[in-house]
């Protein structure tokens, strides 16, 4: 197949240009209060650049990653062509500026990548969403001038990156982290100790952002992110799960034995890792949200065109059936109304108005991965036996959905932001 970037027309493959370039400028209060000033468009309305790259990476997930899926999902690992394809393609910098070598497009345009990935695997889609929403994005926001020129030429071309926050003692309580890192006499370095653990990307990874408590004695305020590279001595990838789905996306536990890493890989500010950390994982959670309407999208449709074009029964496909047409219409109208949460939340993001967007990420990550769970589990329903067996794909969009409610925040915790930020606007 040929590479995307050659067959996208030039403006997009160089959306530097005005004419194509995703860009969304804040938009004075009193312009947005005053209707008549501006023509609204439909909440799925994409820019140019989106569509033509939705349908650009909806081919390539069909042609290039459908026929790998379920040997990748039985091998319980990810095809090493399928990563240098996504970095062919541009995929794994969407948002990293040219002068890095990335795509210089949108946040929107990563997250129709990231949703047209998981309608065929949402274990590739995976990748592809934390390297470019976690790990991109804490480089490209907090990121030293140096560390920039150093690590974003990679993370766009050839280098997957992971995003190392959780321990097996801090999962939703992720600010009780227990890695330290320890400041030596001359300041010119730093030793981790330490262990992550459930860390997405890791087996792939060559580069790694950890975060440590340098003063452990201030709780949460001694967080601080670090740059490490894989070749460091100490640092090992003892573990790789075995999981019930995503099986292909590696997931592992890391160790960090006096890591000795250099002050200049010091990412941002001492100290401020936790503000990183909950900024960086509000935006991840709109990325999984598009992640679990790919799936339930993918899973939606491989059902119906099964249902309506060759399973009958009763001399009539099962697909016209008056009860199977109004589950089917249900599913889609939950992914519609899913998929209207995940965009608004895109957009709200990108209009930068200053009011920020934690409620419409929560909203969006807790609904989809519900919507995901239903739809994936009707589909399978439907099919029947073909539902049941590995020869296809329904039973893999199942268990493939289950982890939308637990990483980048459980469903409870989605719950219990909502419901915070709801008494703060409400409460007298």
């Amino acid at each position: 197949m040929a590479s995307l970037r050659s067959t996208l027309p030039r403006a997009l493959r160089r959306p530097s240009l005005l004419a194509l370039r995703t860009t969304t400028t804040a938009t004075p209060l009193a312009l947005r209060r005053n209707f008549s000033e501006f023509n609204p468009t439909p909440i799925f309305h994409l820019t140019e650049t989106e569509e033509m790259l939705k349908e650009s990476v909806g081919r390539f997930a069909r042609e290039v990653v459908l026929p790998k899926v379920r040997e990748m999902d039985e091998a319980e690992k990810m095809d090493r062509v399928i990563v240098e394809q996504l970095f062919e393609q541009g995929l794994m910098g969407v948002e990293v500026e040219e002068e890095y070598g990335g795509s210089g497009m949108g946040f929107g345009a990563a997250v129709v990548t990231i949703e047209e990935l998981a309608r065929v695997d949402p274990s590739v889609s995976v990748l592809v969403d934390v390297h470019n929403t976690l790990v991109n994005t804490a480089f490209r926001t907090y990121g030293s001038p140096a560390l920039k020129k150093k690590y974003l030429p990679r993370l766009a071309t050839n280098t997957v990156g992971s995003f190392c926050l959780s321990e097996p003692a801090s999962g939703s309580d992720a600010f009780a982290l227990q890695t330290k890192a320890v400041k030596s006499p001359s300041g010119a370095s730093y030793k981790i100790t330490g262990q992550k653990m459930w860390i997405t990307n890791a087996a792939e990874s060559e580069i790694f952002i950890v975060f440590a408590n340098v003063a452990p004695e201030r709780g949460y305020k001694g967080i601080t992110a670090f740059v490490l590279d894989k070749s460091m001595p100490g640092f090992a990838i003892a573990k790789k799960e075995k999981k019930l789905g995503i099986k292909a996306s590696s997931t592992c536990v890391l160790t960090f034995d006096d890591v000795e890493v250099p002050a200049e890989n010091l990412l941002g500010v001492e100290g401020e890792g936790y503000k990183y950390a909950i900024s960086l994982l509000n935006e991840g959670r709109i990325g999984i949200a598009a992640q679990m309407t790919g799936l339930a999208l993918g899973a939606w449709e491989n059902a119906v065109k099964y249902v309506w074009n060759d399973r009958k029964q009763f001399g009539k496909h099962v697909g016209e059936f008056q009860g199977m047409q109004f589950q089917i219409a249900q599913a889609r109208t939950e992914i519609e109304a899913a998929r209207a949460l995940v965009y608004n939340a895109v957009r709200v993001k990108e209009a930068k108005t200053g009011e920020g967007f934690v409620r419409e990420a929560a909203m969006a990550k807790l609904y989809a991965s519900q919507v995901a769970q239903r739809v994936s589990g009707s589909a399978i329903e439907w099919m029947g036996g073909m539902g049941f067996v590995r020869e296809g794909l329904a039973e893999k969009f199942w268990r493939d959905s289950k982890i939308g409610a637990i990483y980048e925040g459980t469903s409870n915790i989605q719950l219990q932001t909502i419901s915070k930020l709801l008494q703060k606007e409400y409460k007298v």
